[in-house]
């Protein structure tokens, strides 16, 4: 008996760990499965809006401000969807770059039409706001255009403005929501001092806010616009703790000539201050607000220094560059390119100061804080950025201040969020 019994025990053993481990492969698998399907459900705002054949929209007539972005996650356009389901669309609004985002920045853009002779009104001409006129021919007045996540992107200040005109008109308004590329970088950067607002820095939120642009128009109904009537179609399977390129879903349109990707997007907070100065932030070649220079600068020289800064998460290179168009256009051009190395470390605002600090302290004549300072103040949402920096107020003496005003907004506002 004893001889028989230990190979039977041992058979027992063996049976008893395969189904253990049949147990745990069959969960592991499970887990998998979920986590994959969980990822397959992100849906945009106008998903949603799809999903339902739009009958939120049935017996409206209806105006929309987009742009060539303004797609479904199976890559249809949101006027064509609408068409399809058979809404009363009357007519577009488009903001700066127009709808086929092929105008340059701070370029006019006239009035158009679509390829099926569908109006499309300018949101950047004449007038930056909805004409009255027009809002009295339609009953709801939808948003869906894609932002980056810096203030100073003027699409947000163009929600703004569309959500004033829709309160005045007493219509109601509608916005799709889409994703903040950026979501998972934190709030950063100054808030906007009144003194300095205009139409690249109109909503008072830190210049990198974190929100989508439902979540922000939701926060300013409650703060400018509480008569407004206002609809936000939420995202479905939206993580705000992931870059859009991670979601499963997401297609990336370029939302204006120069923003060709997340990468871009992440990158653009921390250049985009060059435009009002000396320095080229890389437009009129492959890679702009990814690489910057001047026909001035030691490349060699400004990389050593930015790399003396030890800033996480990003790498800089020498380069050398001739931009075919805006500043310097046809010059040889030296600089430094940007490449992020860990996007969930990388902080593209500190990114930004170091920068400027590291120009004004190679070329403070040259870099020239003075000419455009007006403007700089704009983008920056204040004249203490460009102060500081004249004064000689180091890197973390900067973003202390910044800082500050962050948390204040942040305290005042816990419940700015809608999704996990």
């Amino acid at each position: 008996m004893y001889f028989y019994s230990e190979p039977l025990l041992f058979l027992g053993i063996d049976r008893l760990m395969k189904r253990v481990l049949n147990a745990l492969l069959f969960s592991f698998l499970l887990s998998l499965l979920c986590s994959t399907l969980n990822a397959a459900t992100f849906r945009y705002g106008l998903d949603v809006l799809d999903d339902e054949a739009c009958a939120f929209l049935e017996g409206s007539r209806v105006g929309l401000i987009t742009n060539k972005a303004g797609i479904s996650s199976a890559g249809e356009s949101n006027y064509h969807l609408f068409l399809r389901h058979g809404v009363d669309l009357r007519f577009l609004m488009a903001p700066e770059h127009g709808f086929n985002v092929d105008v340059a920045a701070g370029a006019t853009v006239r009035d158009s039409r679509t390829s099926g002779s569908l109006k499309v009104y300018s949101l950047y001409g004449s007038s930056k706001k909805p004409d009255r006129n027009l809002l009295n021919t339609i009953d709801i007045l939808i948003f869906d255009l894609q932002d980056i996540g810096t203030r100073c992107y003027t699409y947000i200040s163009t929600m703004f403005y569309a959500m004033e005109a829709a309160e005045d008109a007493g219509i109601r308004f509608m916005v799709l929501d889409r994703p903040n590329p950026i979501a998972p970088v934190p709030a950063d950067g100054f808030q906007l001092d009144p003194d300095c607002r205009s139409f690249v820095g109109i909503v008072p939120v830190p210049f990198i806010h974190a929100m989508t642009v439902g979540e922000l128009a939701l926060w300013m109904k409650k703060h400018f616009f509480s008569s407004l009537r206002l609809d936000v179609i939420r995202m479905k399977g939206y993580d705000r703790h992931l870059f859009a390129d991670e979601l499963h879903g997401f297609r990336f349109i370029s939302p204006s000539p120069n923003i060709g990707s997340v990468e871009t997007a992440l990158v653009y907070p921390a250049t985009v201050f060059l435009e009002a100065t000396n320095i080229s932030e890389g437009r009129g070649t492959d890679q702009p607000f990814r690489q910057f220079g001047a026909v001035f600068i030691d490349s060699g020289a400004l990389k050593r220094a930015l790399d003396d800064f030890r800033l996480p998460g990003v790498r800089f290179t020498a380069v050398s560059f001739r931009p075919s168009a805006s500043k310097y256009k046809g010059l040889a051009c030296s600089g430094v390119r940007l490449d992020v190395t860990d996007r969930m470390v990388f902080e593209p605002f500190r990114t930004g100061v170091a920068v400027l600090v590291a120009l004004h302290t190679l070329y403070p004549g040259l870099l020239d804080l003075e000419s455009h300072g007006e403007f700089f103040d704009k983008l920056a949402g204040t004249p203490l950025l460009r102060r500081m920096l004249l004064t000689g107020c180091s890197l973390e003496e900067i973003l202390a201040a910044s800082r500050l005003q962050v948390h204040e907004f942040e305290e005042a506002n816990p419940q700015r969020f809608i999704y996990p």
